[in-house]
């Protein structure tokens, strides 16, 4: 994979130092020589027949983010396309809003309140993108990002797809894939419902939920929805969580999707929860607002 260096242009951006990379992409900072602004460019790369699929995905997650507008999703301002010959798109940048902050897999909200705050902003983007007949379809805490004052931004769509859409393969995280995406179901508001339940499920009990996947890491094979392990209550694992929180975690998890909330739904219940604990109510178990003794 080429590597830009510090200094170098790239299509009237100067890489200013590296962020980060992926399985066929890195991402730089940038400065637009124009304009000054600073902006996250994502370079995607085909080494071979099999990574044109990386390509694919940075194409549909640009013009996917096109059709969205919401504070928590992050927007990307423009695509440019290398092509080798007239027809063979060999790479691929994408020109993307700089978010400042960390990834919720590193960055753990500190209370019950604070972490209510961010599952709330995050399932308020989601049902924006289904209000827009999309679906993120890998929600997960590392595509999460928060700042310094408890905002969020979505960061990746690279999986995302219109509502009802029947993928070619299993697409999805192990820890976090609902059992419609490993049986390559349609894919409907739903599974982001139960992606975001298990992703509510790990930060808040440090514990992963059972998938149709099965044990391991590998997204092959699958467990038939009748036989799959039920996750304990979330409360069974971390007795300070508030029983109206737990409550709604395992509600999102249910295996069929009939089962689950809308993400509408979630956040109401979420913003209700978050403005209890906001104020203090107790409930039966008493005030519970800090996730840790």
């Amino acid at each position: 994979m080429e590597v830009f260096k510090k200094g170098d242009v790239v299509e009237g951006f100067r890489i200013l130092s590296e962020l980060g990379r992926g399985a066929a992409s890195i991402i730089y900072l940038a400065q637009d020589e124009k304009t000054k602004q600073v902006w996250a460019l994502k370079d995607v790369q085909k080494k071979d027949a099999k990574s044109q699929r990386f390509l694919d995905q940075a194409e549909i997650e640009y013009k996917i983010a096109k059709k969205l507008d919401h504070p928590a999703i992050r927007k990307i301002d423009r695509m440019i396309k290398k092509k080798k010959g007239l027809r063979h798109v060999k790479r691929l940048y994408l020109i993307m809003e700089l978010v400042d902050g960390k990834s919720m897999d590193i960055y753990m909200p500190k209370t019950f309140e604070r972490a209510c705050d961010v599952f709330c902003q995050a399932a308020s983007a989601m049902a924006h993108m289904h209000s827009r007949g999309f679906v993120h379809a890998d929600f997960k805490p590392n595509n999460v990002v928060i700042d310094s004052t408890n905002h969020v931004k979505i960061i990746d769509l690279g999986q995302s797809c219109p509502i009802g859409t029947v993928k070619k393969r299993i697409q999805g995280t192990p820890d976090y894939i609902a059992p419609e995406q490993v049986h390559r179901r349609a894919i409907t508001p739903k599974t982001d419902v139960y992606n975001l339940g298990a992703s509510m499920y790990w930060v808040l009990t440090r514990t992963k939920v059972p998938t149709a996947l099965g044990k391991g890491d590998r997204l092959i094979g699958s467990i038939d929805d009748g036989l799959m392990e039920r996750p304990k209550d979330a409360i069974e694992i971390n007795s300070r969580i508030p029983p109206k929180l737990s409550e709604l975690i395992m509600q999102c998890l249910e295996i069929s999707t009939d089962d689950r909330p809308t993400m509408d739904e979630v956040v109401d219940r979420l913003e209700l929860i978050h403005a209890m604990l906001k104020a203090g109510v107790k409930d039966r178990s008493g005030q519970m607002r800090a996730m840790t003794e």
